[in-house]
């Protein structure tokens, strides 16, 4: 058995959208030897997942969904090179109800520059409801999103509680490996997003 991190760790320096505000992480004493440490940031930076509430009226918060939901069989699909991520990707491709489908853009490169947050492959809406449709329960990858504004493909994995994990990392450490469990588990904020630990439990 072997764990793979497939998730950002959280510094100062850490990139996020041009719209979002600068995250803020600090380290301070108390009690004369007491370390601790604050933080000021917007949830979707680093590796996070998007939620119902992120786009769904009504929708629910991290909190509301039960630890089940941020565990279950990975499944990775190679995308590298595609300007669009389409439903042909998944012809042939072993789902399951209850997956949890990454996707390797190789986004990674570009991380750090703006690039990243300029230029990715984005889900058709057929790519999304046949998601819906097989019964994944979320959808991760290393590029920052799957759509762009309006942002339909989000609407229709989250009205559909099927969840999003955005800004993975090492998810070409999965290729070639047939058989892996994913852990991403949030901390229980009543939020729209949280930042998660995104693991893959390879057997």
């Amino acid at each position: 058995m072997k764990y793979i991190d497939l998730t950002r760790t959280i510094t100062p320096d850490l990139p996020g959208w041009p719209n979002d505000p600068p995250l803020k992480l600090e380290q301070f004493v108390k009690y004369g030897f007491i370390v601790d440490n604050m933080l000021h940031t917007a949830m979707h930076v680093g590796t996070h997942i998007d939620v119902a509430q992120h786009m769904i009226v009504g929708g629910k918060s991290v909190a509301q969904y039960p630890p089940e939901k941020f565990i279950g069989r990975g499944v990775l699909l190679d995308a590298r090179n595609q300007e669009v991520i389409d439903i042909d990707m998944l012809e042939n491709v072993d789902i399951r109800s209850g997956d949890i489908v990454l996707i390797l853009t190789g986004c990674e490169k570009i991380y750090g520059t703006p690039a990243y947050f300029e230029k990715y492959p984005v889900f058709t809406e057929p790519f999304a409801h046949k998601l819906v449709e097989l019964g994944v329960k979320i959808v991760g990858m290393d590029s920052p999103s799957p759509d762009c504004c309006p942002f339909p493909v989000h609407k229709i994995l989250l009205a559909n509680d099927l969840l999003i994990i955005e800004m993975m990392t090492n998810l070409d450490q999965l290729l070639n490996i047939t058989k892996f469990e994913v852990i991403a588990l949030p901390p229980k904020f009543d939020t729209a997003g949280a930042f998660v630990r995104a693991i893959a439990r390879v057997e």
